[in-house]
C-alpha cells in the first residue's frame, strides 16, 4: 500500500509533545510513534493504572527518550487545570498538543462542572486545555494543535439553546455535535492564531472507521437492549469493516508532523468514505467552515469553562 505511513514521521529530537486520551487506541500510538523519533512526550491518561502500562509500553519501545505520565480528566476542569500546571511546571515549551480523548455515544451524563458528558469531554475540556497551555504553546518556534474529530461531524450542528440536551438528548445526535464542535474549535483557533500573527498551526483529523476500545464502551453503558444492539454493532464493525488503531492514527500524526501542514487543515483517510486507508488532506462539512458559529461557540467556551485566549 502506498502512501503516507508514520515511517515517514521526521525526527523530532528536542520537540514536546502532549497526547490526551494516550493510555489506549490512537492516543497510544501516537505517542509511541512521536516516542520513537525523539520527541519527549507527555501522556495525559484518565485511568492511573492503564496509564502506567501505556507508559511502560512506550518507554519499551522508546528508550532513551524522556516519557511522562500525567493524570488527565477531561471530564473535570480541576483535572484540565491539574495538568495543565503539571507540563507548564516542568516544560517552557510546548511543541505539539494533540486533543484526542474522547467519549462517544454515551447515555446522558454530566461532568464534573455539570456540563452534558460528549461535549463537556469532547470539546470543552480540550478547548480549556488548550487555553491553559497557550503560553507553552506560543513559546514554541512554530507548535502545532491536533484537534482530533470524527466523519460524524457530518450529521451534527450546534444547539445553543439546548447545549446540554437537557430538554432532548440523541446519544449518536450529541456525539455529533461534540466532533462538529472539535473542528469548529480547530478551524477558528487557525484563524485567531494567524490573526494575531502567531506562529501555530492549528489542524484537525479524523481517523476513519478505527477499532478502539470507543466503539464497545460508549455505545454499551446504560444497559438494556439499546445498548446490547450497540455494543454488538461496534463489535461486529471492528472485526469486518474497522482498520487498525495503529491506521486509524496515522492521520493524526500526519497533521502532526507533515512539514507542508496547512493551519486550519483537515486530515483522513483516503479510502471510500473516508473509513479506511492513508491518510491525506480532506474536506469537511460545509457546517464545519461556518465562521460566525464558530465565534459564538469560542465566546460560549469561554464562558462556560472560564479560560480565555486570543
Amino acid at each position: 500500500m502506498g502512501g503516507w505511513s508514520t515511517l515517514d514521521v521526521p525526527d523530532l529530537t528536542g520537540r514536546t509533545a502532549a497526547v490526551t486520551g494516550a493510555n489506549s487506541g490512537i492516543g497510544l500510538v501516537c505517542a509511541r510513534e512521536l516516542a520513537r523519533k525523539g520527541a519527549t512526550v507527555v501522556m495525559g491518561c484518565r485511568d492511573p493504572q492503564r496509564g502506567e502500562n501505556a507508559l511502560a509500553e512506550v518507554r519499551e519501545a522508546a528508550s532513551g527518550v524522556t516519557v511522562e505520565l500525567e493524570r488527565l480528566d477531561l471530564a473535570d476542569l480541576a483535572s484540565v487545570r491539574e495538568f495543565a500546571a503539571a507540563v507548564c511546571e516542568r516544560h517552557p515549551k510546548l511543541d505539539l498538543l494533540i486533543n484526542n480523548a474522547g467519549v462517544m455515544a454515551t447515555p446522558r451524563a454530566e461532568t464534573k462542572d455539570g456540563f452534558e458528558l460528549q461535549i463537556g469531554t469532547n470539546h470543552l475540556g480540550h478547548f480549556a486545555l488548550t487555553g491553559l497551555l497557550f503560553d507553552r504553546l506560543t513559546a514554541a518556534r512554530e507548535a502545532r494543535v491536533v484537534t482530533v474529530s470524527s466523519g460524524a461531524h457530518r450529521l451534527g450542528r450546534i444547539d445553543f439553546d439546548d447545549l446540554m440536551g437537557e430538554r432532548s438528548y440523541s446519544r449518536w445526535g450529541r456525539y455529533s455535535q461534540s466532533k462538529l464542535a472539535n473542528l469548529l474549535f480547530a478551524f477558528e483557533l487557525a484563524r485567531r492564531a494567524a490573526k494575531a500573527d502567531l506562529a501555530l498551526i492549528s489542524a484537525a483529523a479524523h481517523p476513519g472507521y478505527a477499532a478502539t476500545h470507543l466503539q464497545s464502551s460508549g455505545p454499551g453503558l446504560g444497559g438494556g437492549l439499546v445498548s446490547l444492539f450497540n455494543t454488538t454493532i461496534g463489535r461486529l464493525g471492528n472485526v469486518l469493516i474497522a482498520q487498525s488503531d495503529e491506521m486509524g492514527a496515522q492521520p493524526s500524526l500526519y497533521a502532526a508532523t507533515v512539514e507542508a501542514m496547512p493551519s486550519g487543515g483537515f486530515v483522513g483517510p483516503s479510502g471510500p468514505g473516508e473509513l479506511r486507508g492513508r491518510p491525506k488532506l480532506v474536506s469537511p462539512a460545509r457546517a464545519a467552515r461556518d465562521e460566525a458559529i464558530a465565534a459564538r461557540l469560542w465566546d460560549v467556551s469561554e464562558a462556560l469553562t472560564g479560560v480565555e485566549y486570543l
